[in-house]
């Protein structure tokens, strides 16, 4: 839904970036889940306030009331309870759904890795791929001429690489 980037003022608040198009749907959420960077468990932390302030949100957690309690907070994702998740039209996904799905190159049949996670940088979102070979990172874009199938139930994602994509470094 969101990732923490920074403390905002001086009570405890954080700036964020939302993961979503549809950030509305956090004012009406009073709690969630915090997972630290790199973590795969979450802790609950109920939201006093959100907002919107020049096209981020910004986030006041109840106990979080200093800059330096904020600060340990930096670079926490914020995610829904899955029973507060509304249903997604088909061909939409859920960034944590596809994390630790394995990336299967289609042609070949050769497992790429498993997503570790997004970048994003203008262009379509890329999926991080590690275990690509020797420990690599491999950076795909999440299109839909890339990305040909995706089966969450089985966690795992074909894919019709571009020429060259698999030496880029």
């Amino acid at each position: 839904m969101a990732v923490l980037i920074r403390p905002w003022g001086n009570r405890g608040e954080l700036i964020a970036t939302a993961l979503t198009s549809r950030s509305e749907r956090l004012q009406a959420v009073r709690e969630i889940f915090l997972f630290p960077r790199d973590a795969e468990l979450g802790r609950s932390v109920r939201i006093e306030r959100v907002w919107e302030h020049r096209g981020r949100l910004v986030f006041k957690f109840h106990g979080v009331d200093t800059i330096e309690q904020a600060e340990a907070l930096r670079g926490a994702e914020v995610r829904l309870p899955l029973s507060e998740r509304p249903e997604l039209p088909p061909g939409e996904y859920y960034h944590s759904d596809l994390i630790g799905c394995e990336v299967i190159e289609r042609s070949s049949g050769e497992s790429l890795g498993q997503v570790a996670g997004w970048e994003e940088y203008g262009g379509p979102p890329l999926l991080r791929v590690v275990g690509a070979g020797a420990g690599r990172e491999l950076l795909i874009p999440f299109a839909r001429s890339i990305c040909v199938e995706i089966d969450l139930p089985q966690r795992r994602i074909l894919v019709d690489l571009p020429e060259g994509l698999k030496e880029l470094e």
